[in-house]
């Protein structure tokens, strides 16, 4: 059991590392403040081989582990936390689910693009009476001679004002073996892209729309029955989440750091005073906990998807220690914190934000407890 990075994982967290201090930091507080998809910087990523990591090499990626993945996003979001929505784009979520899915056919068409930064995959999955509950999804897909007509709508979907295609969870019928997902182009007759909206953080969605919408048979990427698989590739995106979530703490935590050594108040540096010294011990040590059940999470999944569980613990230690830490950082550096002069508040919004996405901590900890008790709980009425 090694509790450290191998000399492969250090060299490659280094290199990654110092590419993003040279390239990313400068400009990383205009660039956050700037809602739309950074494609200057997609294509600087792909460049470097930092999109499709976990993807083979058969398939246009770099045939790496999801630790190298949680490695890259996490060393990218320590200096400029916006480019990491780009590495998470071209690794976790959608684009992952849909590597580990597709057919050749699809791969060829939509693969290339998305690795080199010129496209971007959007998720299709909450609905508006559909968020946490999403087996009630509505959404549906009737069969007809040509392929599929979808009739439905999504919110809150990332990315969607400028991604190329859709990922979209849909009804083919009834029950949980009645889900499963196509792939529906930008601009295809019937789906509508609505004006676009913004949440607290200042990212951007747009609702769908689906009106008598058609799609062929060779847009199904996951047949009637593909639910669980969904939820599976899914996890990867826990995984993403987790690790901005918890390199956005990091972040704060080091421009609050910076900021107590240099900062005087009544004669001396702030970090001289207890009251703060005790802050830094306690987020440190949160910190470095939350550091390891992600890294569990992504050891053990080695190429693979991983595991629910180890999955659900990692997203709710690193969403709370995430904004906690934010927060607290905010706080030692009051106003300063406070201003969009710095990140600080910016990683605050943006963790708190969250522990909403990809499963609320309530529903995380409601599938703790189903592990704790080994036994399924029924949240419905």
């Amino acid at each position: 059991m090694h509790f450290s990075l191998s000399s492969e994982q250090s060299a490659f967290a280094d290199a990654v590392g110092r590419f993003a201090r040279e390239k990313l930091a400068p400009g990383a507080l205009q660039r956050a403040h700037q809602p739309e998809y950074p494609w200057d910087i997609a294509a600087m990523l792909s460049e470097q081989g930092l999109l499709g990591i976990t993807l083979s090499e058969e398939d246009g990626g770099q045939g790496g582990t999801l630790m190298d993945a949680v490695i890259a996003i996490q060393e990218v979001a320590l200096h400029c936390p916006k480019s990491a929505d780009v590495v998470q784009a071209g690794n976790f979520g959608a684009i992952r689910t849909f590597a580990e899915y597709a057919t050749p056919a699809q791969k060829e068409k939509y693969l290339p693009d998305l690795l080199a930064g010129k496209k971007v995959i959007a998720l299709g999955m909450s609905e508006p009476g559909a968020g946490s509950a999403v087996t009630e999804l509505q959404t549906s897909a009737k069969k007809t001679d040509k392929g599929y007509v979808l009739n439905g709508s999504k919110v809150f979907s990332t990315h969607s004002p400028e991604a190329h295609v859709f990922l979209v969870y849909v009804r083919f019928g009834p029950g949980l073996d009645g889900i499963g997902s196509v792939l529906v182009d930008r601009g295809t007759p019937g789906l509508t892209v609505g004006q676009p909206s913004s949440f607290m953080s200042g990212e951007q969605w747009s609702q769908l729309y689906f009106e008598n919408c058609e799609i062929s048979e060779a847009d199904v990427l996951l047949g009637p029955g593909g639910f669980k698989k969904q939820i599976s590739g899914f996890n990867i995106e826990r995984i993403g989440n987790s690790s901005r979530a918890l390199a956005l703490g990091r972040y704060a935590f080091n421009q609050a750091k910076e900021y107590a050594s240099v900062r005087e108040q009544f004669g001396k540096k702030i970090r001289d005073f207890q009251g703060i010294q005790w802050k830094f011990a306690e987020m440190a040590v949160k910190l470095d906990a939350a550091q390891l059940l992600l890294y569990k999470a992504a050891v053990n999944a080695d190429s693979g998807l991983p595991s629910a569980y180890e999955t659900t613990v990692a997203k709710y230690i690193c969403n709370t220690t995430g904004f906690e830490v934010a927060n607290e950082s905010l706080q030692v550096m009051g106003a300063t914190g406070y201003s969009q002069e710095t990140l600080v508040e910016y990683c605050l919004r943006r963790t708190r934000g969250w522990m909403i996405a990809g499963g609320s901590l309530e529903i995380l900890k409601n599938r703790i407890a189903e592990e704790v008790f080994e036994t399924k709980f029924n949240q419905r009425a």
